[in-house]
């Protein structure tokens, strides 16, 4: 097996939008009403996917020449981190997750994402703490709810 975690080239938009996509469809309808899928849809458009491509916020895993997972961040705060549903499990995850965090940690002494309900056990298992419960207004009298969770820099 053959991993790279690695920038985003701004061909690859589709296939990370098909894995932030499809991942959600997947996995969000057990934990969120479609109001709050469709929102997410939204969130992470194509559009939103190559705007931050061009502005280097996002990383790709590939697996044996096809890229199976996305993460990014902006300053000290982790965004749109998914790994395909049939990777899931297999510690994909955590590697993006390393690298997110070594990449912040160098110049930061936290950072913060905002979890998602299905990964909030994840990100919890890696040391984040949830500092925040945000119920967050999208739209037409429907709201979704999510954790703001941060973890510190170790100093030894």
């Amino acid at each position: 097996m053959k991993l790279q975690y690695r920038k985003a080239d701004l061909c690859e938009a589709e296939r990370i939008c098909y894995i932030v996509q499809h991942t959600k469809a997947v996995i969000f309808p057990d934990y969120y009403t479609q109001a709050v899928v469709d929102f997410f849809s939204r969130l992470h458009s194509l559009d939103n996917i190559k705007s931050d491509i061009s502005q280097g916020r996002i990383n790709v895993l590939v697996k044996d020449d096809e890229i199976i997972g996305t993460g990014s961040h902006t300053d000290n705060h982790i965004t749109r981190v998914y790994v395909l549903p049939e990777y899931q499990g297999q510690g994909f995850g955590t590697i993006i997750m390393n690298e997110l965090e070594k990449d912040i940690f160098e110049i930061h002494d936290f950072c913060e994402l905002d979890a998602s309900l299905p990964a909030c056990i994840f990100y919890e298992n890696r040391g984040y703490q949830t500092i925040k419960h945000i119920k967050y207004d999208i739209g037409s009298g429907k709201s979704m709810i999510y954790e703001i969770m941060r973890k510190y820099k170790k100093t030894y």
